[in-house]
């Protein structure tokens, strides 16, 4: 199946608007397959790995859905986990930002009293866990009376949770006639179980990843700390000397001072991202294509849609978010037949992300060394080398002649060869760059196996760092045990009541960046 483009989807001209601002016009396989279907209403199983464009499959019907006046809640979206919900609630807050619709993630570790007087907004949409969404059922200060549309996402995870019994208690509180969409990466037979008790004749989609390298392209990643990328970068591109190369950074703020610090060690380089004024971003796109510039800096959405003959090689100097970004990314070059190189640079904390990647795109990308000083040297003269071929054969160096036998009575040929080169080829500017660190990308982390984790006296706790005696708690972060309380989503420790209780909703461990102080988020990811 041909992926569309969202403007084939008839959808209303402020959720196209909101699709456009983001970069995006060719849709993704399982969004080509899943949005007809759901705008059409039908309840709907769609079976695909993460990363490869969910959130937008069920986002874009759901939000077609629900008008701006609304004051009820009309969608429900359920996650097992409080950074996916979050997740989900950000691409959905960009999905609306025209339509001007009121979204909510609701999760477990976040003030529950902060939550209550969030939902007097009167959300249209709510993003939430089953443990902490079923807390506030009973609490009566989230009714599901008004919902047209659920969506369970990542079904197979929640279940593997423990969720099962939640959920059922959440889908008995929504109206029979409502649209249920399930998203799920495998269909186990509870995932079925679950399909047949609460679904309406579902359309069933699935996407089976494809190995996505084509054979021009070869793909190669560097393992590299955070702080020595640049170097890294700097010696890759004197050593393959590129013709024209595309170099991906995740943020706004680090292709701004990626290309002003390649421009300071003297290459010809040059920045995209998405607060460049059309006119600037027309000039740069210029520059690369007649070679003005023969390196370009850009982040994901800037460079959607770029489509520029001759690109040989892709640096990631950051992993993409996901999968569908690395096929993008790698897809600006090896074009129209020509062969192109693909290089990752990865961190030691992003190889399990690395991995995660490999699985999806069904393609083993292999380790390479980082390039050393001798092979970048050689690059550049041996590239010198062949311009100066290219003038010799040329023919046209009569006017220069008469020069060159002067000099060559004067000084050896060898030697003034070796100086011709070194003057073409350029000393590398020895400036010093200082790039802010972005912090590491974390693959998804599976739940531990309980069945193998020896002894779990007075009840289990999966925060490994806890006190002992603490009861059944998923919340990772809980800090201290105590007698076993039954929690769903209270962060557990300290000497409060229900201490070291059943928490189902898992709070994200803070990091442990070994590689330098982390600056400050920025999120500006364009």
């Amino acid at each position: 199946m041909t992926n569309l483009n969202f403007s084939d989807f008839n959808l209303e001209p402020l959720v196209l608007q909101a699709i456009t601002e983001l970069g995006f016009e060719e849709a993704t396989p399982i969004q080509s397959k899943s949005i007809p279907i759901a705008l059409e209403g039908k309840d709907l199983i769609g079976q695909a790995q993460t990363g490869t464009g969910k959130t937008a499959a069920f986002g874009i019907p759901l939000i077609s859905k629900i008008s701006k006046t609304d004051e009820k809640i009309r969608a429900l979206i359920m996650a097992p986990t409080r950074e996916l919900a979050i997740q989900v609630a950000e691409e959905i807050e960009k999905l609306t930002r025209f339509k001007g619709l009121r979204s909510l993630p609701i999760y477990g570790g976040q003030d529950i009293v902060r939550q209550i007087r969030a939902l007097k907004r009167k959300p249209q949409i709510i993003i939430g866990t089953p443990g902490r969404l079923l807390d506030h059922i009973n609490r009566k200060t989230i009714k599901l009376d008004d919902v047209q549309t659920v969506v369970l996402d990542e079904a197979d995870e929640m279940l593997d949770m423990g969720f099962m019994e939640d959920i059922q208690s959440i889908l008995k509180q929504v109206p029979d006639d409502r649209q249920t969409m399930l998203f799920s990466a495998t269909m186990p037979p509870n995932i079925q179980k679950l399909a047949q008790q609460f679904l309406n004749n579902p359309e069933h989609v699935s996407v089976i990843p494809k190995q996505v390298s084509a054979p021009l392209i070869d793909q190669a990643y560097i393992e590299v700390p955070e702080r020595q990328k640049f170097e890294a970068l700097s010696r890759l591109l004197d050593m393959e000397s590129p013709e024209l190369a595309i170099v991906f950074g995740r943020t706004k703020r680090r292709v701004d001072e990626l290309a002003e610090a390649l421009q300071k060690r003297g290459y010809s380089a040059d920045g995209l991202h998405g607060d460049l004024s059309q006119n600037q971003r027309d000039t740069v796109m210029r520059k690369f294509r007649d070679g003005s510039i023969d390196v370009l800096v850009a982040t994901d959405v800037a460079a959607r849609g770029l489509d520029v003959s001759g690109v040989t090689h892709v640096v990631n100097f950051d992993l993409p978010q996901d999968p569908e970004s690395y096929v993008h990314r790698i897809g600006r070059t090896g074009r129209a037949g020509k062969e192109g190189a693909a290089w990752s640079f990865v961190t030691p904390r992003e190889i399990d992300h690395l991995h995660f990647i490999e699985r999806v795109t069904r393609h083993r990308i292999p380790r390479k060394p980082l390039p050393t000083m001798a092979e970048a040297v050689e690059g550049k003269q041996r590239v010198t080398a062949e311009r100066l071929l290219e003038i010799v054969q040329s023919g046209e160096l009569n006017e220069y002649k008469g020069i060159a036998i002067q000099m060559l009575e004067q000084y050896d040929s060898v030697q003034l060869l070796s100086a011709a080169l070194k003057l073409l080829t350029g000393d590398k500017k020895d400036a010093q760059v200082d790039l802010t660190p972005e912090d590491p990308i974390r693959a998804k982390r599976r739940r531990p196996d309980v069945r193998s984790g020896g002894r779990k006296p007075s009840g289990y706790n999966g925060n490994r760092s806890s006190g002992s005696g603490g009861g059944y708690n998923r919340d990772r972060n809980s800090s201290s045990g105590g007698r076993g309380g039954y929690n769903r989503d209270r962060n557990s420790g300290g000497t409060g009541s229900r201490e070291g209780g059943y928490n189902r909703d898992r709070k994200p461990r803070p990091s442990n960046n070994n590689e330098g102080r982390r600056p400050a988020r920025d999120n500006s990811f364009e």
